[in-house]
């Protein structure tokens, strides 16, 4: 028989744990979800659990973390494609909304559970938000500097662009019979892109930047946040 490594079977068993953790608390929420309900789901025990993450809340921490940089490099390999630096926002833009459309359990997991959790998250959903902030800003200050807009404050800017996008996500989440999430894009688009001063003449280009159908990405634990979600 083959010799099972250690090492590998330990990392097998954390991203089933993740994988668990994800589904339960897309399931259940932060709050109600007991680490007796993760073990249950990885199909290992409770001490199995501790071994790996010394607490639910330090599960709930890597959960974010990782789904978040999912998320940013998705954005950053769209951005790549782009030139021009509108595009490159509009292209950010549409990424993240078009991810979240095809994966509403992880965007339930970024925006609603992280809000449910309590004080004990408030700063690693201050962190979370400047992150995606500071992402905005960068392709905003590269708009300023090649002149395609007029000089503004980036700063306060990309904490609207970034405030107005989780304010559309969060609606369509709590939503009783939710919508397409990537038809608010052409609205958010035009709202957003005149916030920064953008040409009417380029605005009324349409934005097309990033508009690939969203791939079958996966989140922590390997498994397929659409198949979570059901």
């Amino acid at each position: 028989m083959p010799r099972i490594d250690p090492a590998e079977q330990s990392r097998s068993r954390r991203e089933r744990i993740l994988d668990a953790a994800f589904s339960a608390f897309a399931k259940r929420g932060y709050r109600d979800t007991a680490v007796d309900d993760i073990a249950a789901a990885a199909e290992t025990s409770k001490g199995g659990i501790y071994f790996h993450f010394p607490s639910k809340e330090a599960i709930f921490r890597e959960l974010m973390q990782t789904t978040a940089d999912k998320l940013v490099a998705r954005v950053e390999r769209a951005v790549a494609q782009q030139t021009e630096p509108v595009a490159k926002a509009e292209a950010a833009l549409h990424t993240v909304l078009a991810t979240f459309a095809g994966h509403r359990t992880m965007a339930r997991v970024l925006f609603l559970d992280m809000a449910g959790a309590g004080r004990a998250f408030q700063a690693e959903t201050n962190r979370l938000h400047e992150r995606f902030a500071e992402l905005i800003r960068g392709y905003l200050d590269e708009a300023v500097e090649s002149r395609a807009i007029a000089p503004l404050d980036t700063a306060i800017t990309s904490v609207v662009w970034f405030g107005a996008l989780n304010e559309v996500v969060a609606r369509w989440l709590l939503a009783d019979k939710p919508g397409s999430l990537e038809d608010t894009y052409p609205a958010l688009r035009e709202v957003l892109l005149r916030s920064a001063g953008v040409p009417e003449a380029r605005i009324a280009q349409g934005g097309t930047a990033g508009r690939e159908a969203p791939s079958r990405q996966t989140v922590p634990g390997g498994a397929e946040p659409g198949r979570r979600s059901r």
